[in-house]
């Protein structure tokens, strides 16, 4: 006799307890017609959103849920889930057919946002829309402090549903625009460029340099980065800019499968005194997952999928392997690939430190025309002696690899720095495969540096709000307006760093 567990039960459990569980399958098996099952009072909307899905993602074909009013233990009144049986109508051929269509739903739009992360948007529409965070598809995290679009695909949800939520999403600091039916998903890499509008307000002279017109300095610094490009690094949003803890931190914690550290350092709190901070600070010091629950905002999806699984496992190596489980693969794997990126910008420095813009023996290249990040290792060249002394390759044909378990590494002092720099880590025997949490991690190769397209500036008074056209500009009192192109995974704060040639 083989005996094999119910995956349905299993993901059930992370939701409800366990008792709940084995009462609402005991409640499936009988069949009786017209009977009912009510889960536990729940006060939460956005988990009861959850259940909901997960009774009509895996029964909607033979149930129904719907939630009503109860009075609970203390005799207030809280809301409930039941669930019942479908009166049988139409053939079983048509019922499958309708199930289908459901699954194979997708509506496509373009997302509007400001002073919010992409996966904190998402948290607001699933809570809103009733789905998942992983039922969202899309090309790429943006910026979250700037006025960001991107074209998303939300599966399960009507055109007409997700038209119906638009106004109430606009005081959370979203917009939904360009709705219309899609017939998939949106991958990873499918994007094929992005496209900015940055102003620059208040320029002036660096303190030790107001020798030159700052018109003149200005034109200068242009052209340089047309002509000349810019280091390809991962932009400091990449890593969570004056957190407290940064989200390479976490990556390299999941990578050595340190899973309670990754909790704790996952819910470390800023300095400041707001509903999020707070909760996470109660967490960490009584380790009450319940309790650090109801002080969350709704809009914390992340958070709250973490901490319901801590509630039902508790905080320690298996607990916290469900928890992490419990988000979508998206976000867990958004961690680990942010460590990946520091190193990258840490090798991409000792690169060009060493060896400057001159390609010696065993760089990596890739010699074809490509826009982003290259995925297979026999298309990239190890540079020969014979290839160094005749000047066959360019700095811009360089790549240097994303840490994996599917790339190799320059044959030159750079490929030690990378095991050397993984040892300091303790990853020198890392596979970069994290099975616990469904992770892999195969690498991939990104180019050194990266050219601007379609580069645009003007001039403009902040006084007047017209075009400056004289040479003599008044520091304090212009803005600068640049326009450009980038392609995918290129940062503009990098390419705006190298125009200005600071930090900010």
């Amino acid at each position: 006799m083989i005996v094999k567990g119910n995956a349905d039960y299993r993901e059930l459990c992370q939701l409800v307890t366990e008792k709940e569980t084995s009462d609402f399958f005991k409640f499936l098996d009988a069949k009786l017609e017209n009977s009912t099952f009510s889960f536990e009072p729940d006060g939460h909307k956005e988990h009861r959103k959850v259940v909901h899905h997960f009774i009509n993602r895996k029964f909607g074909k033979i149930l129904e849920t719907k939630t009503f009013t109860v009075t609970d233990i203390n005799d207030q009144p809280n809301m409930s889930i039941m669930v019942r049986f479908r009166e049988k109508s139409g053939s079983r051929k048509r019922c499958a057919s309708v199930l289908k269509e459901n699954q194979d739903l997708y509506t496509a739009f373009t997302l509007q946002k400001e002073n919010l992360e992409t996966l904190e948007a998402i948290g607001f529409l699933a809570a809103e829309l009733g789905v998942l965070p992983s039922d969202f598809s899309y090309t790429g995290i943006k910026d979250k402090k700037a006025i960001t679009y991107q074209p998303m695909v939300v599966k399960k949800v009507t055109p007409e549903r997700l038209k119906e939520i638009g106004s109430k999403m606009e005081n959370k600091g979203l917009r939904i625009h360009n709705i219309h039916s899609a017939r998939q998903h949106l991958r990873l890499g499918q994007l094929k460029g992005n496209h900015f509008d940055l102003v620059v307000r208040d320029l002036r002279h660096h303190s030790h340099d107001s020798s030159v017109d700052l018109k003149e300095r200005i034109s200068e610094a242009m052209e340089n980065v047309k002509t000349k490009g810019f280091v390809n690094y991962y932009g400091p949003q990449r890593f969570g800019q004056g957190q407290n803890v940064q989200t390479d931190e976490i990556g390299l914690a999941l990578l050595n499968e340190e899973m309670v550290k990754a909790v704790k350092l996952f819910f470390t709190p800023e300095d400041t005194d707001d509903p999020v901070n707070n909760a996470k600070r109660y967490f960490l010091q009584t380790e009450d997952a319940k309790g650090a629950l109801v002080m969350l905002p709704e809009f914390k999806v992340r958070e709250k999928m973490l901490l319901r699984a801590l509630n039902r496992y508790g905080l320690n190596p298996e607990g916290c392997t469900k928890g992490w489980l419990s988000i979508p693969h998206s976000m867990r794997i958004f961690y680990v690939h942010a460590y990946c990126s520091k190193i990258w910008n840490e090798a991409a420095s000792y690169r060009l430190k060493i060896y400057g813009s001159k390609v010696v023996e065993g760089d990596l290249v890739f010699s074809e025309e490509n826009g982003e990040s290259i995925s297979l290792s026999d298309k990239v060249h190890v540079v020969t002696a014979a290839e160094e002394s005749a000047n066959k390759y360019s700095i811009s044909q360089v790549v240097l690899p994303m840490v994996g378990h599917s790339i190799k590494y320059p044959s030159n002092k750079v490929g030690q720095w990378y095991h050397e720099r993984l040892s300091k880590d303790e990853l020198q025997i890392c596979k970069f495969r994290v099975c616990p949490l469904q992770l892999n991690i195969p690498g991939c190769y990104r180019p050194i540096l990266k050219n601007v397209q379609n580069l645009s500036y003007f001039l403009e008074s902040n006084e007047k709000g017209v075009e400056v056209e004289d040479n003599h500009l008044s520091e304090s009192k212009v803005s600068l307006h640049i326009s450009f192109d980038l392609d995918p995974s290129c940062y503009a704060t990098v390419c705006l760093r190298e125009i200005m040639k600071c930090d900010f």
